[in-house]
């Protein structure tokens, strides 16, 4: 009888602890699988609005993967952890937060601060501890000049950002001669600018007016008269929100009425719209992705219509496209990681540099400096029904662009 109790006691030991150790060891196993990235991102300060963009785009990839069981690492899955800090719009500190996320957090890839100036600083850190960084919102081609091995840009270059603005008014109107442009004296709207004035002059444009301003001016009154004293048929912003929101506002001041008004950054942006109400009408924007365009995949979101959908669904605007980029960079890396089938970050630095991809955001490819040179730009326009459309390229645009642009008072 005693013989008999001790094997019972045995087995029903065995049947209470077993599972408990197989739950231990599973959540030892589903903690271990984890693909932790960091970013520093412009919570507050001047670009907080578009940082709020690439925070909701990360945040969306992360959701959304996560509900497939995460990213395929040889035969297993991991999900995917962000580790994000706000970086007050500021380039040294958005390069001293990269660096605690490498040395104190321990992150094990990087992504991608807002701009242009912070992604310059931020890709010195991602270099020197030899970290993949693949960023979303640094377009100037600066970034990728000072021959680094770890650091990779989705996005289509600075230089391009408005050439389907001018390609688009002389669509519309081949009698358009003169051309002024602003720009914010920075790194990457200075690239813009600059590649503006040679795409027109290459078109057989006159580049009548060039000006420049600092960051956070308060006043350009001066440079928009000046600008309209030489009567353009186009007129160019290069800058960031709220710069383009005060160049706005002073063209009207003064009636500057041109055929074609378009900016670099601004008008994609549902606050665009909301801070300036029917004055937003006619504008054009760059974009690097519009909802509308017509790229299919068979990643985690498929069309852009799918990403527009879901990022509806959560945050009650139509995405942005600082958002759709930012889910493309974690794109990259997920098609990286499974095609290297390691997480050693030289093995999936090297998978970035060979990938060739088609995702819901466009052509996925670098070129040997870490630019993607492959994806082209697209036009949007604010419409007077409040709505924001693509109108360029043809084989992308969902309407006729309004032309030319209504003077001020007759809305």
């Amino acid at each position: 009888m005693k013989k008999f109790m001790a094997i019972l006691f045995v087995v029903v030991m065995t049947t209470l602890l077993l599972p408990g150790c197989s739950q231990i060891a599973s959540n030892r196993d589903s903690k271990a699988c984890r693909i932790t990235f960091g970013a520093a991102v412009s919570m507050t300060g001047k670009y907080a609005k578009e940082g709020a963009s690439v925070k909701n785009g990360y945040t969306l990839y992360q959701e959304e993967i996560n509900k497939q069981g995460g990213i395929k690492v040889g035969k297993k899955k991991c999900k995917i952890e962000l580790k994000l800090y706000d970086d007050e719009s500021d380039a040294n500190r958005s390069a001293q937060l990269v660096e605690k996320l490498i040395t104190e957090d321990k992150v094990q890839f990087l992504l991608g601060p807002y701009g242009s100036s912070n992604t310059y600083a931020t890709t010195d850190i991602a270099e020197k501890y030899q970290i993949p960084m693949v960023e979303a919102n640094g377009a100037a081609t600066a970034i990728f000049s000072r021959g680094f091995k770890y650091s990779f840009g989705v996005l289509s270059p600075a230089p391009n950002y408005m050439r389907g603005i001018i390609d688009l008014g002389l669509a519309e109107d081949s009698s358009l001669k003169r051309v002024a442009i602003i720009a914010e004296d920075e790194t990457f709207s200075l690239e813009v600018a600059d590649g503006a004035k040679d795409y027109a002059e290459s078109k057989g444009l006159q580049v009548v007016y060039f000006g420049r301003y600092t960051a956070r001016v308060k006043d350009i009154a001066p440079l928009i008269i000046a600008m309209k004293g030489q009567k353009p048929d186009i007129v160019l912003g290069a800058g960031h929100l709220q710069d383009t929101l005060l160049v706005v506002r002073q063209a009207k001041n003064v009636d500057l009425v041109p055929k074609v008004f378009g900016f670099s950054v601004g008008p994609t942006s549902p606050d665009f719209r909301k801070a300036l109400g029917k004055d937003a009408d006619y504008i054009l924007g760059s974009a690097q992705w519009t909802p509308e365009m017509k790229y299919k995949s068979d990643d985690v979101f498929g069309t852009p219509q799918k990403f527009s959908e879901l990022y509806e669904a959560k945050y009650g605007e139509i995405p942005p496209y600082q958002a759709a980029e930012s889910a493309a960079a974690l794109i990259v890396y997920r098609r990286a990681i499974e095609s290297a089938g390691t997480l050693d970050k030289n093995k999936v630095r090297d998978a970035i540099a060979s990938l060739d991809y088609n995702s819901f955001y466009g052509k996925l490819k670098f070129n040997d400096k870490g630019m993607n040179v492959y994806k082209p730009m697209a036009v949007m326009q604010n419409f007077p029904d409040g709505s924001l459309r693509t109108v360029w390229p043809k084989a992308a645009a969902v309407e006729t662009p309004l032309y030319p642009f209504k003077s001020w008072n007759k809305r």
